[in-house]
């Protein structure tokens, strides 16, 4: 695929929207003029690169109205991509289109202009809830491995707990390590640690206690 069997499609889609279009005028790869505006500038790329973001943030300094055009996506991983592309260049205020080799069908995803993001309160919230109810620092910045959550910090101390004191109903094992959520958490039993013996009552599995039996009320994350 070559970057020049996009500018057939992208200059008839401006064409019709009564511009004139002319390709490779000055640094960009296509210019496209309408009596008293702007130019609108379109940058050409056969895929998202750093490259393609650097020419269009570069093109602002001549006009406000750029683009960039890329071939439309395939399949859902595609989208994915791209949709994440599309979200960095309305942050970067670059509009974007793509266009579809087989029939030259361009669509515009996103237009140029000032862009101020949504904020989310649930988003917010369950991070400085995190952020407050973690006990210490245990993680590396940028790690790769294992990240000790306040979940994982708190089923650590329920399982702590049974390596210490067996078999135990959950609303004790709350009681006691002040895990208010033990007993679904528990239930749960998303690290596999725990295993339900009788109704409301909680032991270790076999991976559970090789990891906690021996350790203590107050271990760490094994």
């Amino acid at each position: 695929m070559l970057e020049t069997e996009l500018y057939a499609p992208v200059k008839a889609h401006l064409e019709a929207q009564g511009y004139e279009v002319k390709a490779e005028v000055g640094t960009a790869d296509v210019v496209a003029c309408r009596a008293g505006q702007d130019p609108l500038i379109v940058e050409l790329k056969t895929g998202f690169s750093l490259t393609l973001l650097h020419q269009a943030v570069a093109r602002q300094s001549i006009s406000d109205f750029v683009y960039v055009a890329v071939p439309r996506w395939a399949g859902k991983s595609g989208w994915r991509t791209f949709k994440g592309n599309v979200g960095l260049c309305k942050r970067l205020g670059i509009g974007v289109m793509s266009v579809r080799l087989k029939d030259g069908h361009v669509q515009v995803h996103a237009d140029p202009g000032a862009f101020r993001p949504r904020k989310s309160k649930r988003r917010k919230g369950a991070l400085l809830r995190e952020f407050e109810q973690r006990e210490g620092d245990p993680n590396t910045g940028g790690t790769r491995g294992q990240i000790v959550t306040v979940y994982r910090q708190n089923a650590v101390k329920c399982a702590s707990y049974l390596a210490q004191h067996g078999p135990a109903k959950g609303a004790v094992v709350a009681r006691e390590t002040g895990v208010d959520k033990a007993t679904r958490m528990m239930a749960d039993n998303h690290h596999g640690w725990f295993v339900r013996v009788v109704k409301g009552v909680y032991d270790l599995t076999e991976e559970g206690a090789r990891g906690f039996v021996g350790k203590g009320k107050d271990s760490s994350t094994p």
